[in-house]
């Protein structure tokens, strides 16, 4: 997903996927709820079950790196509560992928009541490699558990409301309070840490993609926001849904730029 990556791109699915290739970095993600249900918690009126969003990305813009879908499915735990699970799966695609194939499935698990992560998971395959992180939140006792391949399971502390290096990037669209000058900040956890992040509204722009031309909010975080340890802009619909069409960050050498090439919505918000 984006560089939405760096130095410890760990976080990223695409992102990571790709700098892993031009720059040398990689991530990924797997799964952690349960039994899916039709029902969608309507808590969360930005994104709803049902939504897919598809990208092509591109370094700079200039050279196409690689393909990511996001996904959004209802689920009902077996304690019986109604949560979303949020899938983002990419790989590499022409000149890069015959030069080093890179594939990535990165899954959160989004409380739309608390409206926060409940858990975190990544599986990458890089050439012959996999590598796979889980982390699981304990909201009541303010932990994370965290699990990195077969290694034994870690323990941290966390803030009282959480974020993952996915969820971030939802959260953020259900935010209505974008102003200039008014900074949002919320915490985000990766790896085996946490911070604040920042989020910075620039302006708005009109933006044209693959899959239509949109009025948009355009937002810059620094570190956190779409598993990006650099800066990140973020071009949102400027409506309810808040749909990311475009999604830059920066790199060491250049940037990757995911653009919207289709849509579908999730409910009818």
């Amino acid at each position: 997903m984006v560089c939405l990556l760096h130095n410890r791109i760990r976080t990223l699915a695409i992102f990571a996927l790709l700098c892993d290739v031009i720059l040398g970095h990689p991530v990924i993600s797997r799964a952690v709820s349960e039994e899916a249900t039709t029902q969608n918690p309507q808590q969360v009126r930005a994104f709803q079950a049902g939504e897919s969003l598809s990208y092509n990305i591109s370094w700079s813009r200039m050279l196409k790196a690689g393909t990511a879908v996001m996904e959004v499915k209802a689920e009902r735990r077996q304690d019986g509560q109604d949560v979303l699970r949020i899938i983002m799966t990419s790989h590499t695609v022409g000149a890069l992928d015959k030069l080093y194939k890179l594939g990535d499935v990165v899954q959160s698990v989004f409380d739309p009541q608390t409206m926060q992560s409940l858990s975190f998971s990544l599986r990458e395959t890089h050439g012959k490699k996999t590598r796979s992180r889980e982390v699981v939140f304990d909201h009541e006792h303010h932990t994370a558990i965290i699990n990195l391949n077969n290694d034994p399971p870690e323990t941290v502390a966390i803030p009282e409301q959480i974020q993952d290096s996915l969820t971030s990037l939802y959260y953020l669209r259900t935010r209505e309070d974008f102003v200039a000058g008014q900074p949002i900040t919320f915490d985000v956890f990766d790896s085996d840490k946490s911070w604040i992040i920042e989020v910075q509204t620039l302006g708005k722009e009109q933006v044209k993609t693959p899959a239509g031309e949109f009025s948009t909010i355009k937002v810059r975080a620094h570190h956190g926001l779409f598993m990006s340890e650099r800066e990140v802009f973020v071009w949102l619909t400027d409506d309810v849904r808040k749909i990311p069409v475009r999604i830059k960050s920066q790199l060491s050498i250049g940037s990757l730029v995911f653009t919207l090439t289709s849509l579908r919505s999730g409910g009818n918000p």
